[in-house]
């Protein structure tokens, strides 16, 4: 039995749901594992997954007995199929937040439903808890970012350019992983000011300042990590910034745990920089899992309590306009006394 749809199944019926229909590809390989075009339908008494020929023999190699899955090639489906799909279902789950207005009249027309019901993020919440299964993908990724950063300190050097860098890293990851679990931020000097910098042709250069984000996938799993690296030497002035960064960051480590309110973990951060006259720009962390930013967000407007086995991260950064920026991120594992990082590159001053 595929213990998540088991789950799903449970979770509907609560919700007084005689049937659900998943179309969001995330939540459908969270589900099933099934990495392909499709629509997945949890139905009175089956479940169905209708896809294109073209993923039939995919599909039919990835499942097994065990996950109890009728597959439909989307040709064969006719349109009484459709219709009898949920037949005597009154009330039918849809996922409000993915599916656009004209293909909510279209699942309406096709299925001949009575009502379809919104269903408030009922997957995305149940992901942000990770199983042993998950956990074991997510550390994998982490351990091979961080051999990854490690091979970096050696490899970068001045007069290579912010592109060539970020190439390396993706070439890196194509060999022993999924690839790219985002579009890697590899920005030096003036650069590393804004916080999603896209890498550009800019030369490092000697004394120079560096910040790189990257993150591969195992599994489909993500890991997130940014350092923030120093060529030559640290300039003082960067100094201060750099030590109330990874002072804020490691503080926020140590609050990490079950029970933690998300808003105030992220008020304190936001409430010292504001006493050293900085502001932060973005989130102080998000979760991670099947995508590298998913629920939950932690941030000052959400009142939601960490839990057990929720993986986020811990990303505090300032950034300073035309001039540098310093962001130092891990990917971290929520226990019920604490916290720890799966990411475990270096954190204090790195100088190549």
């Amino acid at each position: 039995m595929n213990l998540k749809l088991q789950w799903l199944r449970n979770k509907i019926a609560s919700l007084d749901l005689q049937g659900i229909i998943i179309s969001k590809p995330i939540n459908i390989k969270y589900l099933t594992g099934l990495d392909a075009e499709g629509i997945l339908l949890v139905t009175r008494k089956e479940n169905i997954y209708i896809t294109d020929g073209r993923y039939i023999e995919y599909v039919h190699s990835t499942l097994t007995l065990f996950d109890e899955i009728i597959v439909y090639d989307q040709k064969d489906v006719s349109t009484d199929d459709y219709e009898n799909f949920f037949m005597f279902c009154e009330n039918v789950g849809f996922e409000e937040h993915y599916v656009t207005y004209a293909k909510y009249k279209e699942l309406v027309r096709k299925y001949k439903i009575n009502n379809l019901v919104e269903t408030d993020y009922i997957i995305e919440k149940q992901r942000m808890i990770k199983d042993e299964d998950e956990i074991k993908d997510i550390q994998k990724a982490c351990e091979i970012t961080d051999n990854c950063f490690e091979y970096l300190l050696s490899y970068i050097k001045p007069g290579m350019t912010e592109k060539q860098i970020a190439n390396e890293i993706e070439e890196y990851y194509k060999q022993r992983t999924d690839g790219l679990s985002f579009d890697t931020i590899v920005a030096s000097g003036e650069n590393s000011s804004k916080p999603h910098a896209v890498p550009t042709d800019r030369k490092i250069q000697k004394e120079d300042i560096i910040t790189i984000d990257m993150g591969c996938k195992v599994n489909g799993y993500c890991s997130d990590m940014t350092r923030t690296i120093f060529v030559g030497k640290v300039p003082d002035y960067i100094k201060p910034v750099y030590d109330l960064v990874l002072k804020n960051h490691l503080q926020t480590l140590k609050e990490y745990k079950e029970g933690a309110n998300i808003r105030i973990l992220s008020k304190l951060v936001l409430n010292d920089f504001k006493s050293h006259d900085y502001d932060m720009l973005h989130s102080l962390g998000h979760g991670v899992g099947l995508e590298v930013h998913e629920p939950p967000i932690i941030n000052h407007k959400n009142e939601a309590l960490l839990k057990e086995n929720m993986v986020i991260t811990s990303e505090p950064g300032i950034y300073i306009a035309g001039k540098f920026g310093v962001r130092i991120e891990d990917t971290v594992q929520i226990t019920k006394s604490g916290s720890f990082s799966l990411t475990k590159s270096e954190k204090n001053y790195t100088v190549i």
